[in-house]
């Protein structure tokens, strides 16, 4: 049987809910100098009954303004996807998120709308992504 705890690393903590071992209240700090800078976002991570042969399902449920996040909270990450390993640890995965806010790539977008404003107007889509954060991200 696997036993999980918190996870906690600078910027991120992960705490699985009592009754629920396998499901996880995360939390990600946006990263400085980002567009997500101060606010914090909160996802759910479930850890499926064939985890670790495969990958756990994380989303977001703090709204976000970003390509590589849908309406519905779901993250484009290869690690997620095609490029996962039962190798990865989950704070490998939550520390590839928190970066993935660092750095969104519009070239490889799951919000299509997103990342095409992202790819015209750069710096009306960061003002965007930063109003976000303050409206949804900050308590």
């Amino acid at each position: 049987m696997i036993t999980f705890s918190s996870i906690r690393v600078p910027g991120i903590s992960a705490v699985p809910h009592e009754d629920n071992l396998r499901y996880f209240d995360v939390e990600i700090h946006g990263p400085a100098q980002s567009p997500y800078e101060g606010g914090i976002f909160k996802l759910e991570l479930f850890l499926p009954d064939d985890y670790p042969m495969t990958p756990p399902k994380i989303r977001f449920l703090t709204k976000i303004f970003h390509p590589n996040v849908d309406k519905l909270g779901r993250i484009c990450l290869d690690v997620l996807k095609n490029n996962w390993s039962p190798a990865l640890q989950i704070r490998t995965i939550l520390l590839s998120i928190q970066a993935l806010l660092g750095a969104p790539n519009p070239d490889d977008p799951l919000a299509a709308d997103v990342a095409k404003s992202w790819k015209e107007d750069e710096k009306a889509a960061i003002a965007t992504a930063q109003e976000w954060t303050r409206q949804y991200a900050q308590s």
